[in-house]
C-alpha cells in the first residue's frame, strides 16, 4: 500500500510541473499574439466627410454610403481587416491623420503639392479638374474670356478653384464665398459670370438649374483624388496602391460609376470627356 501510494505520488510530482510549463508556454503564446501588430492592426479607420453625394453620404439609417464608403469597405476585404468609418469636417481629416485618429482619409481629397507636405497620396483613382459654371446667355468658354475687365467670378472658400483664381486671375473680380450654393445663386440671378469649382459638381449644379446655367465641363486644370495616408507609413501605402489597381482591374470602379454615377457617365460619353475613374 505505502508502495503503491509512493509510486502514485512520484508520478504526480512529475506530471504537475510539466503540466504547469504547458500551461505558461501556452499563455505566453497567447500573450504575444494578442499584444502582436497585426492583432491591434486589425482594424482599419478611414476618415471621410460624408456630405458631398454620391462619394460621402449617408443612408436612411444614417449609415455610410456612397462611392468612398463602398471603396473603403472594398479596401478592408481586401487587406482582411474590418473597417470602421469616421465622419469628420474636411478640414479636421488631415489633422485626425496626422494625430493617429485615423488610419487612412477616403473623401474625394485632391492630391495637392501643398496637403502633400504634411501626408503621403496613393495613386490616383479618379480623375477631375476644374471648370465653369456661367450664366445661359453668357459666351464664355475658356478662362481666357472669363479674365477680363469688367467680369465677376465666384468661388467657395479654400477650395482648389479658389487657389486657382487667387494666383491666375488678374483682370476679372474675384469673390470668394463661405458655401457652394451662395457661389451657384450668383450665377442663377446673373450677379457673377462663372463659378470655378470641380467637374463634378460643376455637371450637378447645372443639372439642378438647366434654365439658367451652362456648364463649361472641359477642364483648365487637371486634378486628381488620392487616398490620404500617414507620413512614414511605407507599408500600408504599398498594400493601398496594390488594392487600387487589383480593384480596377477587375472592373470594381466601372461598378462604382454604373452604381451611383450612371447619368454623368453617359453624358460625359455623349460629350466626349473622359469619365472620372
Amino acid at each position: 500500500m505505502e508502495r503503491g501510494r509512493s509510486e502514485h505520488m512520484d508520478s504526480e510530482m512529475r506530471t504537475k510541473p510539466q503540466a504547469l510549463i504547458a500551461f505558461l508556454v501556452v499563455a505566453f503564446v497567447i500573450l504575444i499574439w494578442g499584444c502582436s501588430p497585426q492583432s491591434k492592426n486589425e482594424k482599419l479607420t478611414v476618415g471621410m466627410e460624408l456630405a458631398y453625394p454620391p462619394f460621402e453620404m449617408t443612408d436612411v439609417q444614417n449609415h455610410p454610403t456612397g462611392v468612398s464608403a463602398d471603396l473603403a469597405k472594398a479596401l478592408g476585404t481586401f487587406l482582411g481587416k474590418e473597417v470602421e468609418i469616421q465622419n469628420l469636417p474636411f478640414d479636421g481629416l488631415i489633422p485626425a491623420l496626422k494625430t493617429g485618429r485615423i488610419n487612412l482619409i477616403i473623401s474625394s481629397m485632391t492630391a495637392t503639392p501643398e496637403r502633400a507636405q504634411s501626408i503621403d497620396f496613393s495613386d490616383a483613382y479618379v480623375k477631375t479638374g476644374l471648370c465653369l459654371l456661367c450664366g445661359t446667355n453668357s459666351n464664355i468658354q475658356s478662362m481666357r474670356d472669363l479674365d477680363q475687365p469688367g467680369k465677376t467670378v465666384v468661388v467657395k472658400l479654400g477650395t482648389t478653384g479658389h487657389a486657382y483664381a487667387s494666383s491666375n486671375l488678374k483682370r476679372a473680380q474675384v469673390r470668394v464665398l463661405e458655401k457652394e450654393d451662395a457661389c451657384v445663386l450668383e450665377i442663377v440671378q446673373g450677379k457673377a459670370d462663372a463659378f470655378i469649382y470641380d467637374q463634378m459638381s460643376t455637371f450637378k449644379n447645372w443639372q439642378r438649374h438647366q434654365e439658367t446655367t451652362r456648364p463649361v465641363l472641359k477642364p483648365f486644370q487637371e486634378e486628381s483624388w488620392s487616398i490620404g495616408v500617414r507620413k512614414g507609413d511605407v507599408e500600408l501605402l504599398r498594400q493601398v496602391n496594390a488594392f487600387l489597381k487589383d480593384f480596377r482591374a477587375k472592373g470594381g470602379f466601372e461598378e462604382l460609376g454604373d452604381r451611383y454615377l450612371k447619368e454623368q457617365k453617359e453624358a460625359f460619353r455623349q460629350l466626349g470627356y473622359p469619365f472620372y475613374f
